[in-house]
């Protein structure tokens, strides 16, 4: 349902754009998020956005280096990811659910992406 793809490594301050494909649902209709896991850690939240595109969150960590977009003609979702920091790494999930509350707690979601692995080291 949901195709993850884009992870990589990468150098410190560099860039990479994450892409969710989606399929067997109606895209439009849904929250898409992206959510990540580093060894260790519970997973987080990083980013979210309303089916329209006109409501968008980041977390702390993202405010100002990542973007989330999508495109609904596509049913893909992306997540632009620039000033990478070592402490990014983890693996990147995609998420799509109904509810803007369970996007951005990332609970009772309603469909994942399997992970994209993103390592930045120098």
């Amino acid at each position: 349902q949901l195709q993850a793809s884009g992870g990589g490594t990468v150098q410190p301050g560099g860039s990479l754009r994450l892409s969710c494909a989606v399929s067997g649902a109606t895209f439009s209709s849904y929250w898409m998020g992206w959510f990540r896991q580093a060894p260790g850690k519970e997973r987080e939240f990083v980013a979210r956005i309303s089916w329209s595109g006109g409501s968008i969150y980041y977390a702390d960590s993202a405010k100002g280096r990542f973007t989330i977009s999508r495109d609904n003609a596509k049913n893909t979702v992306y997540l632009q990811m620039n000033s990478l920091k070592p402490e990014d790494t983890a693996a990147y999930y995609c998420a799509a659910d109904r509810s803007v509350v369970d996007i951005s707690s990332g609970t009772r979601i309603d469909y994942w992406g399997q992970g994209t692995q993103v390592t930045v080291s120098s």
